[in-house]
């Protein structure tokens, strides 16, 4: 869990606290917090209260968006920091067309794991 700079933190569209992400998986805030922990989910601290937040893209409905928690294990073991998964996330690639994140939430998660495999190479 860390800190963004401004120029991550604005390409995310919208962010969800912890409690509501809870809300919205019917789950105690404790259980969202071991998602985190245990890396299924990208929490960073931000606001002037320094908040933990969730990108809004990574809860679909009443559940994690299908294929992030692989997919973030793929960025980690690259390498990548909580602020890189974030940027190369939300940075729109037009060759997929649209963002990682879109493509993952619009259950395209298999390209967008190929290509975060790709980066290692």
């Amino acid at each position: 869990m860390t800190e963004i700079d401004a120029k991550t933190d604005a390409l995310v569209p919208g962010w969800l606290y912890l409690p509501d992400i809870a809300e919205m998986l019917g789950v105690e805030v404790t259980r969202v917090r071991q998602l985190v922990k245990e890396g299924q989910l990208l929490a960073i601290r931000r606001g002037e209260n320094r908040s933990l937040q969730v990108p809004a893209a990574f809860i679909d409905g009443d559940k994690v968006t299908k294929g992030l928690s692989g997919l973030l294990t793929v960025l980690r073991d690259d390498g990548f920091s909580d602020e890189e998964m974030l940027e190369w996330l939300f940075t729109p690639d037009p060759t997929l067309p649209g963002t990682p994140a879109q493509a993952l939430s619009e259950n395209r998660g298999t390209e967008v794991k190929r290509r975060a495999q790709a980066l290692a190479l």
